[in-house]
């Protein structure tokens, strides 16, 4: 027996509910053999990230590098990738090889607690050498107003701006819309032609968790490594976020506030 390989990218979350953890968590419940090149260690929790260590930049290429060697990479996602230096790296490894799968590109730039995850002069090279390779770029609403420069307070503001990433850049966009604080959770699938998709799901008021964002690219990574078109992974990950976000795991903490996380094999296991 064998699953497809994705191989996903990404910072380490000691925490497990976000970065490389989460994108295991995820492409598990969708029926993959996740694989991982760890690009920090980071020190966080829900609300709070309290030190991050970024691997040696060779060391990361060698994961990725390995990885392709041993297995039939079918898809891949990034996430944190932190610095340039690091970003330089993963982009020479997957120029090098012959036919690149699927890739799905998370510009993560900040965690949810508001702490930075990416240095400055990375960001340029996102856009420089990065969203080039992409088969799909997933911006939350902070990411997109970065990338384009100014805010973003309606749906059709989400729109517009993802038009023109899409035709700044030849790849597919998913804006993310759930930031906007609506009723309902709205993200826009805009391909390389311009055409659009909306998915809907009701915003889930009153749950304090992190890791939508990783955890939503590599269910949509999962997807694809199983041979589903783009619009129907979009499709399948964004039931399992929310699926994830509704069946939410709560802890008390000592100090008596909530630790929230997300429930990846909640909508699998029927909690």
């Amino acid at each position: 027996m064998n699953l497809p390989v994705v191989m996903t990218i990404a910072g380490s979350d000691n925490s497990a509910g976000a970065g490389a953890q989460a994108d295991l968590k995820a492409m598990s419940a969708l029926g993959v053999y996740a694989v991982t090149a760890i690009t920090c260690v980071v020190a966080e929790v829900p609300g709070k990230v309290s030190a991050i260590q970024p691997i040696e930049p060779a060391i990361v290429a060698e994961q990725i590098r390995l990885l392709f060697e041993a297995y039939p990479i079918a898809a891949m996602k990034t996430g944190m990738l932190y610095s340039r230096d690091i970003m330089e790296r993963v982009v020479g490894e997957l120029r090098s090889q012959r036919a690149l799968p699927p890739l799905i590109v998370d510009p993560v730039m900040v965690a949810t607690s508001g702490d930075s995850l990416l240095k400055g002069d990375a960001v340029a090279y996102y856009k420089e050498a990065l969203f080039p390779l992409a088969t799909l770029v997933t911006p939350n609403l902070d990411e997109a107003q970065v990338l384009v420069g100014r805010s973003i307070s309606t749906v059709g503001e989400l729109h517009a701006a993802g038009l023109e990433l899409v035709d700044q850049y030849g790849c597919a966009f998913l804006m993310k819309g759930g930031h906007l604080r609506d009723q309902q959770a709205r993200d826009l699938l805009i391909t390389a032609d311009g055409t659009m998709s909306e998915f809907r799901a009701p915003f889930i008021p009153g749950v304090s968790t992190h890791g939508t964002g990783c955890t939503y690219s590599a269910a949509i990574a999962a997807g694809l490594g199983r041979g589903l078109d783009l619009e129907a992974a979009v499709g399948e990950a964004k039931m399992l976020v929310t699926a994830a976000i509704a069946g939410y795991l709560r802890w008390q903490r000592a100090d008596g506030k909530n630790t929230d996380a997300l429930h990846h094999f909640a909508g699998i296991l029927g909690d």
